[in-house]
Order: C-alpha cells, then sequence, then structure tokens
C-alpha cells in the first residue's frame, strides 16, 4: 500500500489510482534557458524515486514531463545572445539530457516541448473566454480572470478576500502576495524580437502557466493521478494550472499534487554571489559520481529541505560502500537461484510506501546490512538466504540507484577469489598467493579483513 501527502488537502492519502494498475504522472520539467543546477534536480530525483516506487509497486506509469522552451527567460537569453530561439532551447535541452543520464534518471516516456503545442494551448484559451473565465485586454493580451473561480487559492490556501479585481500580472512568475489576474496570452512587445505566433488576438506567445495545462491534458487526459514539481512551483504556477484546466474541462485536473523541498547549500540559500549554485558538471569535476548525489539527495525526505555540501561525499561514499561490500560477498557465496526475498522487504516496502520516507527506509537498510555481515561472518547463511539477500539488494537498488556499475563483479573475479576462499580454508598458503597475484593481474585486489574477502577495483 501506498501513501503520499496530498498538497492538495494537506494530509496523508492512500494512493488509489483512476485506473487499477496504470498511473499517469506529468512533472514540470526545466526551463531551457540556461543549464539546470543541483536544487533542480533535487525534484528531479525526488520525481525519480516517486516513479521507480511507483514501478516497483507493480504499477505501469505513463510519466510526461514538459519541457519550457518559450518563455520570459528564455526570449530574454536568445536575444541577449543574438541567438534563434531554438538554438538556445535546443542546446540546454540537450544539456539536462546528459545530466539526467548521469544521475541514472529513468526517462519520461514523452518530453514535450512547449513550442510544438501552441495551437493547443490556442484552442484551450479561446475555450476559456467563451465561458467567461478570461478576456481580452487592450492590447491583445489574454489574462484569465480569477475572480471568476471561487476554487482559486485551493491549493496554496490563499486569502483572496482583499483582492483588487482590476489588477494584472503580466510576467510568467510573480510572488505569493500578489494574486492577480494572469496572462494567458502575452501580445507582442518589441523586446520580443521575432519570436512571436500569431493567435486570433493577435501575434505574441502563450503564458507560462497555460502550456502546462494544454500539453498534461493533451498526453494525460482531462483528469489524471500525479502531478509533481517544486515547492516553489505551487503558486503561481500549480495554482494557475488547476483554475485554467478546470475552468476549461468542467473536471477535477489532478487527483495527487507532490512538491518537494528546497535544497540549501552550507545551510543557506544558492547564490551565484557567493558561488555555490552547483551544476552536476561542476560536481563531477570536484570529485562526486552521479550516486553519490543521489545518496545526498535521496536520503533526506522529499517533503524536507535538504542541506547540501561538497562535505558530504564522504558520508555518500561510505554509505554506498556498505551495501556494495555486502553485495561483493554475497556474490561470492551465490550459487544458486531464488525467486524469494528477506523478511526485511516486507517492512522496506511498508517504510517507502509511507510517502517515501526514505530517512527511515535507509536506515532500515543499514540495520540489515550490519546483521547479515554478521551472519555472513558465522557462516550461518543458507544458499536461499545469500540468493534472497541479493534479490533484495537488486530490488532495493532498482529503486535508489546508488550502487555504481562499476562494482559489478566479472564471473571470472569471483570464481578466482571463490578458489582462493577454498584455498585458504585449506591453509594453501602458496595457491593463495597464486590466485591473489591473478585476480590483480585483471584489475582487481582482493583484501582480508574482520568480514572476509572483499573485492575492489584498481
Amino acid at each position: 500500500m501506498l501513501k503520499f501527502y496530498n498538497s492538495l488537502t494537506n494530509k496523508k492519502e492512500i494512493f488509489k489510482p483512476i485506473n487499477k494498475n496504470k498511473v499517469k504522472l506529468y512533472t514540470c520539467g526545466p526551463t531551457v534557458y540556461d543549464k539546470a543546477h543541483i536544487g533542480n534536480f533535487r525534484t528531479f530525483l525526488f520525481e525519480d524515486l516517486l516513479k521507480r516506487t511507483l514501478l516497483a509497486f507493480g504499477y505501469e506509469v505513463i510519466h510526461i514531463m514538459n519541457i519550457t522552451d518559450v518563455d520570459d527567460k528564455t526570449i530574454k537569453r536568445a536575444n541577449d545572445s543574438g541567438k534563434k530561439l531554438s538554438e538556445i532551447t535546443k542546446h540546454f535541452t540537450n544539456l539536462f539530457f546528459e545530466d539526467s543520464l548521469s544521475l541514472k534518471i529513468l526517462p519520461a516516456d514523452d518530453y514535450p516541448l512547449a513550442t510544438e503545442h501552441i495551437p493547443s494551448m490556442i484552442e484551450m484559451i479561446k475555450l476559456l473566454i467563451n465561458k467567461d473565465f478570461a478576456y481580452i485586454s487592450e492590447d491583445g493580451s489574454v489574462f484569465f480572470k480569477i475572480s471568476n473561480y471561487e476554487k482559486y487559492g485551493s491549493l496554496t490556501n490563499l486569502d483572496l478576500s482583499n483582492m483588487k479585481k482590476s489588477n494584472r500580472v503580466s510576467s510568467d512568475e510573480y510572488n505569493l502576495d500578489n494574486p492577480q489576474d494572469f496572462a494567458l496570452w502575452k501580445a507582442y512587445k518589441n523586446d520580443d524580437g521575432n519570436i512571436f505566433w500569431n493567435s486570433p488576438w493577435g501575434k505574441g506567445r502563450p503564458g507560462w502557466h497555460i502550456e502546462c495545462s494544454a500539453m498534461s491534458v493533451e498526453y494525460l487526459g482531462k483528469h489524471f493521478d500525479i502531478h509533481c514539481g517544486g515547492v516553489d512551483n505551487k503558486f503561481p504556477h500549480h495554482e494557475n494550472e488547476i483554475a485554467q484546466s478546470e475552468c476549461a474541462s468542467e473536471t477535477k485536473f489532478v487527483n495527487y499534487w507532490l512538491h518537494s523541498e528546497f535544497l540549501l547549500v552550507d545551510g543557506g540559500k544558492m547564490s551565484k554571489s557567493l558561488g555555490n549554485v552547483y551544476t552536476i558538471t561542476e560536481l563531477f569535476s570536484k570529485g562526486f559520481t552521479g550516486e553519490e548525489i543521489r545518496y545526498i539527495m535521496l536520503t533526506s525526505h522529499y517533503r524536507s529541505k535538504v542541506n547540501f555540501s561538497l562535505k558530504k561525499q564522504h558520508e555518500a561514499k561510505m554509505g554506498i560502500k556498505r551495501i556494495q561490500t555486502l553485495k561483493s560477498r554475497l556474490k561470492l557465496l551465490d550459487s544458486s537461484s531464488s525467486n524469494s526475498y528477506p523478511d526485511v522487504k516486507k517492512v522496506f516496502d511498508k517504510t517507502l510506501g509511507d510517502d517515501l520516507d526514505t530517512p527511515k527506509t535507509m536506515a532500515l537498510v543499514f540495520d540489515w546490512v550490519r546483521k547479515l555481515n554478521i551472519e555472513l561472518d558465522k557462516n550461518i547463511l543458507t544458499d536461499n538466504d545469500v540468493a534472497s539477500a541479493l534479490n533484495f539488494i537488486n530490488y532495493f537498488n532498482s529503486i535508489f540507484n546508488i550502487l555504481s556499475d562499476d562494482f559489478d563483479i566479472p564471473d571470472e573475479i569471483l570464481k578466482l577469489a571463490q578458489e582462493r576462499k577454498i584455498a585458504r580454508e585449506n591453509k594453501d598458503w602458496t595457491e593463495s598467493d597464486k590466485l591473489r597475484d591473478l585476480i590483480d593481474s585483471k584489475g582487481w585486489i582482493i583484501r582480508d579483513d574482520n568480514e572476509g574477502q572483499k573485492l575492489i577495483p584498481k
């Protein structure tokens, strides 16, 4: 059973998809005017965890992530650079995909581009105008009339009683204390250069919020299961998505809204002036691996602020190594196949299923690792115990994906290590040394300690 904290109701709810075994998931993707930073990937990694958990629990997941390739920021970046909008956005989209791959994030089923779905946006805006939820301003912009939507503010608990009805906001983003009518279509201005599309109201381009509404409905339908994003997306973006989507379709938009908290760096906000806005490439240049970044992000609860620090790399490295070493020890002994799992899996599923409680889940896993190492030292595990333990580690890693592929030990090396283990048990030190040297020549170091043999790539 899965339970999620629904931002719309502000409580944990048992997850019940609209269709029994199929989940429709929409996640707000990057605005491709610059390289995504570690704060952005805090959200994308949470969404990857959510998706992997749904898959592990047996659901089919249809995942759509949009690419915002036209908004105030992308237009400014293109015009400032003197390059075409598509040239700028394609470049940063490709960098986003490269970073996602390096962090082992599962790809979405589709990545719709805003610029390729403007006809759908225009149709939704026309529908909102016809239903008196939107109006055309003097300059040809179109604004959503939030006073006509009684439920506006339900996601963020806004008090609109003192709101001035005449005020309008033309920018794509605005502050929590500024909930006025927002732009669905933005009339062309000279600052836009040659970036515009034709519409019934004149040339211009869509507002940011209508983009996600139109694309999510086109790919997932008017009513779907889960919508995700960072907590900074709740207002105005997601609040506006709900308003315009439900007014257009006259049905509930999304059942479950999940939001990840902010990322801090060394206890404070990220700031370019402080030099702590790290991209994934920059972290790799400082020695981080994708697995270590995943570990730091995923061992904090998604609804709690993550305090990222370069100093956390060592903690991540050691945590990963504990599980990786256990897997290596088990593989040295594994000679059977089994479809079974140890009892820990039931507790693991229950803990993770409680709103993705990764801190408690990881504590459970490390406690299990400690106990299993003790049992390995005592040589009391059966072949089935070993096989089922490996199954659980693989199951765990299918969700967290923090174990490095570099540690996957070739069968040839495992066989040589097993032969050496037997030689040492028989006190055949000459054969043991010979096998150690052979293993070393093939790029692996074998070490003996209180936990037994350990294989480490050179």
